[in-house]
């Protein structure tokens, strides 16, 4: 079966049909239809998934991924189209510029804590782009992976785009196959399958995972506004997000008013049990509810920790005073359970982030604009925050994507499209003007290499609209005034003559 869909997707690719700008916009409309017509039945999967609200639905997938179709529409002739580039003296006469082209067949493997957004945003990206895409969306979500399994077919070319279900074995079935990129979304440890899978290929591959993100509070901010962000952004669906704040770090002097403040913040959004709230969510299985439970074991926390394992349910948890070398603090946490770690100040929170490996996301609260450059320049992570957390995600103008174990490579928008794009680099020369080239032919001699070595070392000459604008202008002026002289000299010339002619006449 997978191998099937994976022929049928090369040959498919083959034909061409993906190429053409009208086929590829026909393609995204057609998703933005299904996106439009089917919100209800997504919803209602997501519902039975991980109990997600259907207020929650829109917010956190689908308006997104309508967000990447209409900027993909709207802007897909500027990204095909050829890019002038920087000429030197040896190629101002030339065509030069790079042309962006298909990879071929891309695989997509979705993650199941937001099964359509982190599916269908590098599957938008992939259409885009020109390419065939084969889609697997995780098995643990399986009612919405059922349903897209369902209409994508529905509402996309059959043979270019086909989804594969299915666990463990289809997936690495998939992987011993040979695809153009790979794209993948989940956790660091099936991302070195992933990766290696693909070396065997040198398939290059697209890696977003994850990490422990952290979020530093100053203690000159306002501790209300912070903890109601990093309240929202921890427990939204129920912790699990990649780019979720993974821990606390903040002095001890202002540990209490933290716990304070996230708990006012707890209570105002889920009232004061979370477990009947229909804004809060559920761990996405018992595999998961157990390993995240096992994370809490020796502490107490000092806001929620009740469970209930027929449910999946995990309070919304805080744990103060925690240990820089937990178990706690050496993996994703990924559930709603917040650890608060106290530093003596900013420097100590730099080296604490820096000792570690890097994360997806850094979020920074500090009003302060000269430590906020200091934390931003002296920290490395996929994306930074400051006074917010996860909306660098919304932002398609900005790359999203990790950095060392946080992932690799990068999407969103146009990201996504030169992602999974290869960018030809292109000369159109003429085979007029030959002379110029004689100095690089043999036999060689020391005249010959100097003038090599001058045209070769010429600088980059920018031939972007502006530039060419005021170079016509300059030359126009100059072959002007050129002009101007010359007809000057001619006429000063020409009554010279004739003063001498007459002179002569009268003499």
């Amino acid at each position: 079966m997978e191998r099937q869909a994976v022929q049928r997707a090369k040959e498919a690719f083959q034909t061409g049909r993906s190429r053409p700008l009208e086929f590829r916009l026909q393609q995204l409309n057609a998703l933005q239809r299904m996106i439009t017509e089917k919100e209800t039945d997504i919803a209602a999967a997501l519902k039975q998934d991980i109990r997600r609200s259907q207020y929650d639905t829109p917010l956190l997938e689908l308006i997104g991924i309508e967000n990447e179709i209409k900027l993909a529409t709207e802007k897909l002739a500027k990204w095909a189209a050829r890019r002038p580039v920087e000429k030197t003296f040896l190629t101002i006469s030339d065509e030069v510029y790079v042309q962006p082209e298909p990879l071929g067949v891309v695989l997509i493997i979705g993650a199941w804590n937001y099964p359509w957004g982190v599916t269908l945003q590098p599957l938008i990206g992939a259409i885009a782009a020109g390419n065939a895409a084969v889609v697997k969306p995780s098995e643990l979500s399986e009612h919405s992976s059922r349903l897209l399994h369902i209409l994508l077919p529905r509402y996309l070319d059959t043979d270019l785009y086909p989804v594969v279900m299915g666990g463990v074995p289809e997936t690495q079935e998939l992987l011993s196959l040979r695809f153009d990129h790979i794209f993948y979304t989940g956790g660091g440890t099936v991302g070195k399958v992933v990766m290696k899978a693909a070396a065997h290929h040198l398939t290059p591959v697209t890696l977003e995972l994850g990490g422990k993100s952290p979020a530093y509070i100053d203690k000159n901010c306002n501790f209300r506004v912070a903890c109601r962000r990093i309240t929202w952004g921890k427990f939204t669906n129920c912790g699990q997000t990649c780019i979720a704040p993974d821990y606390i770090l903040c002095e001890p002097s202002i540990q209490g008013p933290v716990v304070d403040c996230i708990r006012q913040t707890l209570l105002e959004f889920y009232g004061p049990d979370p477990k009947s709230s229909p804004d809060y969510g559920r761990i996405i299985n018992q595999r998961h509810f157990t390993r995240i439970m096992s994370l809490m074991e020796g502490y107490t926390p000092v806001i929620g920790g009740q469970s209930d394992s027929s449910q999946c349910y995990i309070a919304p948890t805080v744990l103060k005073d925690v240990p820089p070398h937990s178990r706690l603090m050496q993996e994703e946490i990924f559930g709603p359970v917040l650890p608060i770690v106290t530093v003596s100040d900013m420097e100590d929170a730099i080296s604490f982030i820096n000792e570690r490996e890097k994360p997806l996301a850094l979020y920074i609260f500090c009003s302060d604009k000269k430590a906020i450059n200091k934390m931003i320049d002296e920290t490395t992570s996929g994306g930074v925050t400051v006074n917010d957390v996860m909306m660098h995600y919304t932002l398609n103008s900005l790359p999203f994507g990790g950095v060392g174990q946080s992932g690799m490579g990068r999407y969103h928008g146009k990201h996504t499209f030169d992602q999974l794009s290869h960018h030809k680099a292109c000369l159109v020369r003429s085979l007029a003007m030959e002379h110029v080239n004689l100095s690089r032919y043999p036999p060689q001699d020391r005249r010959r290499a100097r003038r090599v070595r001058m045209a070769l070392k010429s600088p980059l000459i920018d031939m972007s609209k502006r530039t060419l604008v005021w170079a016509v202008v300059a030359t126009v002026i100059g072959c002007g005034l050129f002009i101007t002289l010359m007809i000057i000299l001619l006429v000063a010339a020409g009554l010279n003559c004739t003063c001498w002619y007459w002179r002569g006449f009268y003499n």
